[in-house]
């Protein structure tokens, strides 16, 4: 039987063919625009997912056998709010994980109704990219849209609603909206009464990989699919990435190295951060994970070759980051282009490079942007160190993952062995394992993740550059704490 993963981003949506054995027939990704109504907002228009995602689809199955088709599942950009009407249309443009604008919000929430009460509801304290400051947001400024709303949704979960007609919602990515009781799996009645939303305007809770209806009649027509075709819930981006990498089960961990950039560590057991520093999110397998999430990863890299060096030519930049340069690089970067999630909390962090002198070179900023982004990544692990867990090798996937450098960097940067595995293709993968999970084809997602995941090598931390580069990341970590306060003051 033929499978479809759906990975929902930011920039673009990318679907992906799978056979029940793992094999991938084809993949297709197709983009559509973002839009940055104020500094600091992003908001995309829901209807802009959905005809991408049916377009992707009947161009990802034009040469298969349709007939074969048996279900489609979800990775999708987390935290993004959608709220519908009485008729089910959308009310106004999505609001992104990646905007900024709740500060205020999230600062009644932490402050006024505290962190320990958010973490003993939903396991979390609120970040400006949470679902839940955004729908107080609206509450305060858009009282007229805030009144109109009849369902919340989340974007991936607005695409499942559109093929099944069916207003579902999965535990990873329910996790992120700061509405829901992670440990017990369920919607949070004490934030759903803090926010002033109804239970009954949410969606119904799923397992991601359990079934939550077939594809509407009309839907599998235009498609050419059959109607039985199931939907299974899907997960949020990074917990169907992690299902895609086989990081499934316990103690297991994956970085991704997308627009945003997480660490995430698998977990049979529930547990917090007393700090709130990391996500505790439940998984996609039916078990939990610790997150630290970053809000510009790869993004910065993108920045940094497209609006200020001007080229495409990501890997040719790379080169001239030679092996005697690991390690040696006085020029540091703050990668906090939009603010920063785990583990500083801030939205008003900003990019920033120091240690520049007059022989510093395009190459040691090149470098240095690279290296902010792992460097950043290891705050969070250290976090998870903090709590006695401890970590030996990762997998890694995302659009940077495909730089042997920035692998090279994460290896030895976070002293971690780093497996590359066969198929890189995260969320969407994962979201044709969980379908195929959802029609039987396996009969868990532990199951999918041992018989389909494949490591092809391994990148091995080198001793001296563990020692150098553990010199230059104590050096790092001084660098916010100094600048914070001047965050703060530039606007």
């Amino acid at each position: 039987m033929l499978y479809i993963g759906v990975d929902l981003g930011t920039s673009a949506v990318k679907l992906l063919l799978m056979e029940g054995n793992g094999r991938i027939v084809n993949i297709v990704s197709k983009e559509y625009p973002i839009s940055f109504p104020h500094p600091g907002w992003s908001e995309q228009n829901p209807e802009d997912w959905y005809e991408k995602s049916i377009e992707g689809i009947r161009e990802l199955t034009a040469e298969a056998d349709k007939s074969q088709i048996a279900g489609i599942s979800f990775g999708g950009q987390m935290h993004g709010l959608v709220i519908l009407d009485e008729n089910d249309e959308v009310i106004r443009p999505a609001i992104l994980w990646n905007d900024g604008r709740t500060a205020k919000e999230c600062d009644y929430l932490n402050d006024v109704i505290g962190k320990d009460k958010l973490s003993a509801y939903t396991a979390n304290i609120s970040f400006t990219g949470f679902t839940a400051p955004k729908i107080l947001w609206v509450r305060d400024n858009e009282p007229e849209n805030f009144a109109r709303i009849k369902k919340i949704m989340l974007p991936k979960d607005y695409i499942a609603y559109r093929l099944t007609g069916v207003h579902c919602t999965d535990v990873s990515d329910a996790s992120g909206m700061l509405l829901f009781d992670v440990k017990n799996r369920c919607w949070s009645k004490e934030m759903c009464g803090i926010c002033g939303v109804k239970e009954e305007q949410l969606a119904r809770v799923y397992e991601s990989y359990e079934t939550v209806g077939t594809v509407l009649p009309q839907i599998a027509a235009q498609l050419g699919i059959p109607e039985t075709v199931k939907v299974a819930a899907g997960g949020g981006d990074n917990a169907a990435a992690a299902v895609g990498t086989g990081t499934v089960g316990d103690g297991m961990c994956n970085i991704s190295l997308g627009t945003s950039g997480t660490i995430f560590i698998s977990s049979d057991k529930f547990g917090v951060d007393k700090h709130n520093a990391l996500h505790a999110f439940a998984h996609a397998d039916g078990h939990y994970h610790l997150m630290g999430c970053m809000l510009s990863a790869a993004s910065c890299n993108k920045w940094w070759m497209d609006e200020i060096i001007g080229t495409k030519d990501y890997a040719a930049q790379q080169r001239e980051v030679t092996d005697d340069k690991l390690g040696e690089n006085h020029v540091y970067f703050l990668p906090y282009l939009m603010g920063e999630r785990s583990p500083h909390n801030d939205p008003d962090a900003r990019g920033t490079f120091i240690g520049m002198t007059m022989d510093t070179t395009r190459a040691d900023m090149t470098q240095a942007v690279l290296e902010g982004v792992a460097f950043a990544l290891r705050d969070s692990l250290e976090v998870a160190k903090s709590l006695g867990i401890r970590i030996e090798r990762t997998k890694i996937c995302g659009g940077g993952a495909k730089s042997p450098l920035w692998k090279k960097m994460i290896a030895n940067i976070m002293n971690l062995k780093v497996d590359v595995i066969e198929s890189e293709e995260g969320p969407a993968m994962g979201g044709a394992m969980l379908a195929a999970v959802a029609c039987g084809e396996y009969g868990s997602v532990k199951e999918a993740a041992d018989r389909i995941v494949r490591v092809v090598d391994t990148v091995e931390p080198e001793a001296a550059l563990v020692e150098k580069y553990e010199a230059r990341y104590q050096q790092f970590r001084q660098i916010y704490p100094a600048c914070k306060e001047l965050f703060g003051r530039i606007r």
